[in-house]
């Protein structure tokens, strides 16, 4: 789960900033240019990571390396009239960067400095509609994220404890300050339906369950005695100590947390009736300008509105062509396909994850290492239940930028029920996905003396692009797995995989029907309907969840198609280097060689956005 800072996070952070960077900037003579961009980056990533202490204690294992004082830092509050500053604040940036000129840095410092350009200023292009963000959605808001944080906030010593219970006092403020947030979206016409409030307050009653608490079974209980369980059998705590910890834990639970999640739902429950039915963002003035931004913004992706709707349409009709022929040529495949299989060993999570882990290394460069680096260990948890309604079918815990050995991986059991979506899962979310992409990275930018900056700029096309490209690959991973004895896996598989692309550039494609377009239930019902789904609850549940979530499906999907428009660019670029035969880009895309070039090039010039990846094959 990547934790991202909201704008007005970032907005605080630039203020306080600008004055550091105007007072060093004079202070410098023309040659230091790099190492007053490099003191720039350094300070602005301390600063964005300060704006929120669970932020901070996710990304920095040591603290004491950078001067922080993690204890003097407190979860953000928002405060009435602050959206409307953000951009002021972002404009204080960008004219900031426009200092450094390009022809002063070195290589390295020019594409960061590029980056952090152009992620300024699509942040400052959402920044100037300040009421359309969410940040209490049902699927991905703070009321059911802040719980799945602190059950994995990591607990090392006593001054993680007393700062993880110092978080749980400062709720109340915090989820006010939402509150606030809210109540101005309610006078700027942009509140969410009553439909959507109604899912936020049962989450709130839900997550913060009185029986759960009264009887020291709450997950926010059972995880936090847990880790101090730990401490325990390392000699940091004694038992006595331990006890009283989880006296405050539960106390402060039961008449702190609680309490702030039942006035939330309160608070919402008084904006009811303020908003519009579930509706996409093209039904509000100024919503299909603030689509556009935000489709950039969480994409990555450059291109306009039609160039996007046309690469889903084609790849669309290509795997949907390309799945009726599978089908129509193997009756037995037919079969298989409408009921499930289970055609891999009996194997546990991670024994898949280690069999994946061996399984890319041909196609896939290694993970940069020192003589200090050691082995890459990673934990599969489970969802508690409490969490799974509100829970992805299972997320990655980012680890710290100066810690990336320690992984966690969550797997929401109802959500994977059998051996090949489990296996394509840990693919996503292990390797070579999301723990292998970011170990990479912080590897190979800790190798390069790169700033750990970089890590701040959330590109969430990248990130989730490129998990949906391993996701895809390890179909193959899994027909050779279980091609011993099952021959016909392989075409099951395949045809498993054309579906899955099917569906989700079908929602990315909804996706922009619903809030560029601005198509209604109705709209989304026939179109499913002439996909074979006729469901009215389904089409509902879809409509609903796009209409709450918007550019969630493109973050995923447009994200894998720009990753493949780079790699055919990288197969052009292949073949004219080593004058290959100009066969096609299938052969070549089989060539590990290849595989590695481009892979590698991926890993050690992203995240990015597109364009800039782009730009950066073709120099």
């Amino acid at each position: 789960m990547k934790r991202t800072l909201s704008i007005r996070q970032w907005a605080a952070a630039l203020i306080i900033f600008a004055g550091f960077c105007t007072a060093t900037l004079s202070g410098y003579l023309y040659n230091h240019a790099d190492s007053e961009f490099e003191a720039f980056a350094e300070d602005f990533f301390l600063q964005e990571l300060q704006a929120d202490p669970i932020q901070f204690h996710y990304s920095i294992d040591h603290p004491e390396t950078c001067r922080i004082d993690e204890a003097a830092l407190t979860l953000p509050v928002y405060h009435a009239g602050d959206a409307a500053n953000d951009i002021y604040a972002l404009s204080i940036a960008r004219k900031q960067l426009q200092t450094y000129e390009d022809k002063n840095l070195s290589e390295a410092n020019r594409y960061l400095c590029r980056l952090l350009g152009t992620y300024i200023e699509a942040v400052s292009r959402t920044a100037a509609y300040p009421y359309f963000a969410e940040p209490l959605s049902p699927s991905s808001g703070a009321i059911s994220e802040l719980p799945i944080l602190l059950a994995e906030y990591r607990i090392d010593d006593v001054q993680d404890i007393e700062m993880y219970l110092k978080i749980l006092e400062q709720i109340p403020d915090h989820l006010n300050g939402l509150i606030t947030y809210e109540q101005e979206k309610s006078a700027a016409g942009l509140f969410m339906s009553d439909h959507t409030a109604d899912k936020v307050i049962r989450q709130c009653s839900a997550l913060m369950d009185t029986e759960q608490l009264e009887n020291d079974t709450h997950f926010l209980e059972t995880t936090f005695a847990s880790r101090l369980e730990k401490l325990v059998d390392k000699g940091l705590i004694t038992r006595q100590e331990a006890l009283a910890y989880e006296s405050d834990n539960n106390r402060l639970l039961t008449t702190v947390v609680a309490p702030a999640y039942d006035k939330t739902a309160d608070g919402l429950t008084l904006l009811k009736g303020t908003g519009k039915d579930t509706c996409g963002l093209a039904h509000y003035a100024g919503g299909k300008e603030y689509y556009e931004a935000l489709l950039r913004l969480r994409t990555g992706s450059y291109r306009s509105i039609g160039e996007i709707r046309q690469l889903l349409y084609d790849d669309l009709a290509a795997n949907y062509t390309e799945l009726g022929n599978l089908l129509r040529s193997d009756e037995s495949l037919r079969n298989m396909f409408v009921s499930e299989n289970d055609l891999l060993p009996d194997m546990t999570p991670e024994e898949m994850l280690d069999h994946l882990q061996s399984a890319v290394e041909e196609d896939y460069p290694g993970i940069p290492s020192d003589k200090n680096s050691g082995p890459v260990e990673c934990t599969i948890k489970y969802v508690d239940d409490s969490l799974a309604p509100y829970s992805a079918p299972a997320f990655y815990m980012t680890p710290p930028v100066d810690n990336a050995l320690n992984n966690t991986i969550y797997i929401n059991t109802p959500d994977v029920s059998d051996d090949l979506s489990l296996f394509t899962t840990l693919a996503h979310e292990g390797y070579p996905g999301h723990l292998y992409q970011t170990v990479y990275s912080q590897k190979s930018c800790a190798l390069s003396g790169m700033t750990p900056f970089r890590s701040v700029l959330y590109y969430g096309g990248y990130v989730e692009g490129w998990a949906m490209y391993a996701e895809f690959a390890s179909y193959d991973y899994a027909a050779e797995l279980a091609g011993s004895q099952h021959p016909d896996a392989a075409g099951y598989y395949h045809a498993c995989r054309l579906d899955r692309k099917i569906q989700l550039c079908l929602y990315s494609l909804l996706d922009i029907a619903i809030h560029y377009d601005g198509a209604e239930l109705e709209d989304i019902q026939n179109i499913l309907a002439s996909f074979g789904t006729a469901d009215a609850n389904t089409a509902a549940a879809v409509y609903s969840y796009i209409a709450e979530e918007p550019c969630n499906y493109p973050k995923y999907y447009l994200g894998y198609l720009e990753i493949m428009e780079l790699k055919k660019q990288a197969a052009e670029i292949w073949r004219r280097n080593n004058q290959t035969p100009a066969a096609g880009c299938d052969a070549v895309y089989d060539d590990p060689d290849f595989l590695n070039y481009f892979h590698g090039f991926l890993l050690r010039n992203g995240p990015a956005d597109f364009k800039t990846l782009s730009d950066l094959l073709s120099s």
